[in-house]
């Protein structure tokens, strides 16, 4: 578990690593410092907060962003938020340097959300 991080919605441990993999939880779009608070409207909204909360993991284990290798994403809205996803999703990384990525349509997800993102990452 890392200090400050988001606060759980299900028993699990923000991230687990081995052998220099970093597998970190799914993250909702939920506010560490007000988890009760409503979330984000829309899903470039819900998307930025689920990417600062996966920061805030990536952090506490002394990485970042530009250590993902994959990433998956869950959508509740595939067919309407799909394009929105895909036109913000380079924004979070370094030109060229985009991990793999599985994007899957779902039926729902956890406190509502319209986006949930977990992320394997590699210790260099």
């Amino acid at each position: 578990m890392i200090s400050g991080g988001p606060r759980p919605v299900a028993p699990f441990s923000h991230a687990v690593e081995a052998d220099g993999w970093v597998f970190v939880t799914g993250q909702m779009p939920t506010d560490p410092a007000a988890p009760d608070a409503p979330l984000p409207q829309g899903v470039e909204a819900q998307t930025r907060q689920v990417v600062a909360n996966l920061k805030v993991v990536l952090g506490g284990l002394g990485l970042g962003l530009e250590h993902v290798t994959m990433a998956r994403i869950y959508l509740t809205e595939f067919a309407r938020d799909y394009a929105a996803l895909n036109a913000l999703w380079p924004s979070f990384f370094a030109p060229g340097h985009l991990p793999a990525r599985t994007t899957v349509g779902v039926t729902a997800l956890a406190v509502g959300a319209l986006v949930e993102i977990d992320l394997v990452a590699r210790r260099p």
